[in-house]
């Protein structure tokens, strides 16, 4: 059984900084992307950011990019997400997924999940 957890959500100032991590488990992690999403209250679960097990090139969406970074470490199966600069439009929970197919930003490419951080961020 895939599981993924995420953790290092929590309460912070606008400008500050948190980085959230997931841990996976339950597969061979050596192909597929990790993505992270995020859903505010009222809205629409959207993509933020992206990367393959392999090879370097990730994908950050534009409203993140600059302030956000996705890397990864394989030994511990941990995908990160670091978050500069934060916004209060930044609030959010946010959500660690697994995608086994052919990469994409869609939500629905993605099998598997993580139930999420909250992260809310003061102005």
């Amino acid at each position: 059984q895939v599981q993924l957890v995420e953790s290092g959500g929590g309460f912070v100032q606008a400008g500050g900084s948190l980085r959230l991590s997931c841990a996976a488990s339950g597969r061979a992690f050596s192909t597929g992307f990790m993505g992270w999403f995020r859903q505010a209250p009222g809205k629409e679960r959207e993509f933020v950011a992206a990367l393959g097990w392999s090879g370097l090139s990730t994908d950050i969406a534009d409203s993140v990019k600059g302030r956000f970074t996705i890397s990864r470490d394989n030994a511990k199966i941990t995908v990160y997400l670091q978050m500069n600069s934060l916004k209060p439009e930044d609030t959010a929970h946010y959500y660690c997924a697994a995608n086994v197919g052919s990469y994409s930003r869609r939500r629905e490419a993605y099998t598997y999940w993580g139930q999420g951080t909250q992260v809310t961020v003061s102005s």
